[in-house]
């Protein structure tokens, strides 16, 4: 009864830095590295456990041959997954499928995520939704490249949330380090991209009939009731509860014992350092690091000086 510290996996990526590096210390590719697949079983970044009776084992092929670890009968795929992207350059703009899209076309889950902004420059803007009014407006105005008009841009600033269901136009803006919680798929129709080449010098791929047959017109924007409970120095936010996933900020600054509200628990550490105590033993926590708290871990204590993004299974 321990808690599972998984291995991040880096992608490169045209849009990526060295944030990564800069801000957790992490050993990087290199310099155009774009994400930290941090919690995962999608076979395009699976983790790894670093400790433990499963050190070694992949998530993937843990949840598939210990259900139990996750209150499961069976394991097929592992639902969720956590990354953390550096945005150095705009990421194209895109949108993804709904489960039943996704299976049909994809041959997986569709993609409803969530965004927390760790870090942003000044001024740093993200693309949520867009403004066309019916499917033919939309249409139209994608064939004219009017994409001043189309895109609905919002500045952010560190600290702030955003969900992003299946359907909706999105795009990461130039200057911004996001935790990304979504469901364990990497189908992505990409609409717009700046014209960017890459490295041989090709337009990047676009999905644009694909795009047009997911994206919501109107735009839905959805309304997020965040809720916040403070026990002396401490405070968890509740951002959201989905049918996906249920997403959390722990700020810890003492200690705080929590009692499990799920099946199994997502931990990722932001900021700060401490440690979690479980069944008496303790282990060290730090900015960087990330955990599942599985089925037999019913209560734990945090101490530090910390900050969390945290996850469970939607119901």
């Amino acid at each position: 009864m321990e808690p599972l510290f998984l291995k991040p996996v880096f992608h490169e990526k045209i849009w990526g830095g060295t944030a990564l590096k800069d801000y957790f210390d992490y050993d990087i590719p290199s310099d155009k590295t774009g994400e930290c697949w941090a919690i995962s079983g999608h076979k395009n970044g699976l983790s790894v456990i670093e400790n433990g009776t499963y050190k070694g084992q992949t998530l993937d092929v843990l949840y598939q041959q210990h259900p139990e670890l996750f209150g499961k009968e069976t394991g097929k795929e592992f639902p969720l997954l956590v990354k953390i992207l550096d945005a150095n350059d705009k990421l194209s703009v895109q949108v993804h499928p709904d489960d039943a899209y996704g299976k049909r076309h994809a041959g997986e889950l569709g993609k409803t995520e969530c965004w927390y902004i760790i870090d942003a420059k000044p001024g740093a803007k993200i693309v949520y939704g867009h403004n066309a009014k019916t499917r033919a407006e939309l249409e139209t105005m994608i064939e004219a490249g009017d994409w001043k008009d189309l895109l609905h841009e919002v500045e952010v600033q560190p600290g702030d949330f955003f969900y992003v269901p299946s359907g909706m136009v999105h795009a990461i803006g130039e200057g911004i380090l996001i935790l990304e919680t979504q469901q364990s798929s990497d189908t992505t129709y990409r609409v717009y991209d700046y014209d960017r080449r890459d490295d041989q010098g090709q337009l990047r791929e676009l999905h644009l009939e694909d795009s047009l047959n997911v994206i919501q017109v109107p735009a839905n924007y959805p309304t997020l009731h965040i809720k916040e409970d403070i026990s002396g120095q401490n405070k968890v936010t509740t951002f959201v509860k989905t049918p996906f996933f249920d997403v959390y900020r722990w700020e810890i600054n003492g200690q705080l014992t929590f009692k499990a509200t799920a099946p199994y628990t997502l931990v990722s550490i932001i900021e700060g350092a401490g440690s979690i105590e479980v069944e008496g033993k303790s282990y060290d926590i730090e900015a960087g690091d990330h955990f599942i708290l599985t089925h037999d871990i019913r209560q734990w204590k945090v101490s530090g000086l910390l900050k969390a993004i945290v996850s469970t299974e939607g119901k």
